[in-house]
């Protein structure tokens, strides 16, 4: 398989995704997710990433669609990458095993059918009112929260390239 192939290979539809999942989980490992944006990728994006990854054995990205992010408000203009650039550039990263886009407000069903053994977020969010929290603790699950690398912000990145 070309390396092209295999980061297409990453991004993956919800119930190919969830097959995956299953398979890895009857083989032991454990399903680390995280969710986000991840609209121009920065070193901030990566670090979190390894660190989510480091938590286990498979690191599943749930990515809003761009009708998605819209809907976050997040400013008029976002994303500046589409959804495919988006999942393409996430794929390139060795840290990052699989991509399911998602369209609603939150991942929360998206967490529902992939029934992770590890939640992540930033630690800008208190544990228990992170999206998918029920879900994953009432099967003895793991929800953790990763600083974030001071100094890196998608919307200071923007700032800094329109000032």
């Amino acid at each position: 398989m070309s390396f092209h192939q295999q980061l297409k290979s990453k991004i993956a539809e919800q119930n190919l995704a969830a097959e995956k999942i299953n398979l890895l989980k009857t083989d032991g490992k454990k399903i680390v997710f995280t969710n986000g944006c991840f609209d121009i990728i920065h070193p901030g994006h990566v670090d979190y990433l390894a660190q989510a990854r480091d938590l286990g054995d498979f690191l599943v990205l749930g990515l809003n669609t761009d009708n998605s992010v819209r809907a976050l408000n997040k400013a008029p203009n976002r994303p500046i990458n589409n959804q495919h650039s988006r999942a393409m550039v996430l794929a390139a990263l060795a840290c990052v095993d699989c991509i399911v886009l998602f369209d609603e407000d939150t991942p929360y069903n998206l967490i529902n059918c992939l029934q992770p053994d590890i939640l992540v977020k930033g630690n800008d969010y208190e544990v228990s009112k992170i999206v998918g929290y029920d879900i994953v603790t009432s099967r003895g699950g793991k929800v953790i929260t990763i600083p974030f690398l001071e100094g890196f912000s998608t919307t200071n990145l923007i700032k800094k390239i329109l000032a």
